[in-house]
């Protein structure tokens, strides 16, 4: 199964909440402090391919999931929860 990557930052209770539900889940994931690594909103955005407005971005593999909604709906529908 691939791994889940996390974009978010400390400050982000999204990005927080993501984590924990991931950990919980014992699945594997990559947190990637956007503010530690210093990638900007553009880089972020040249990632994601499209505008982006918010943490945490989240994606399973290269299939691109969304924030942390998009992944509570997600993990429901690929039966991860």
């Amino acid at each position: 199964m691939h791994k889940f990557t996390v974009f978010g930052h400390q400050a982000c209770g999204f990005c927080r909440q993501a984590k924990s539900v991931l950990e919980a889940k014992n699945l594997e994931f990559k947190y990637v402090d956007i503010h530690e690594e210093g990638i900007s909103p553009a880089a972020l955005e040249k990632t994601i391919g499209r505008p982006v407005g918010t943490v945490p971005q989240i994606f399973h593999g290269d299939f691109y999931v969304g924030g942390y909604q998009e992944l509570m709906k997600y993990l429901v529908k690929e039966q991860l929860m």
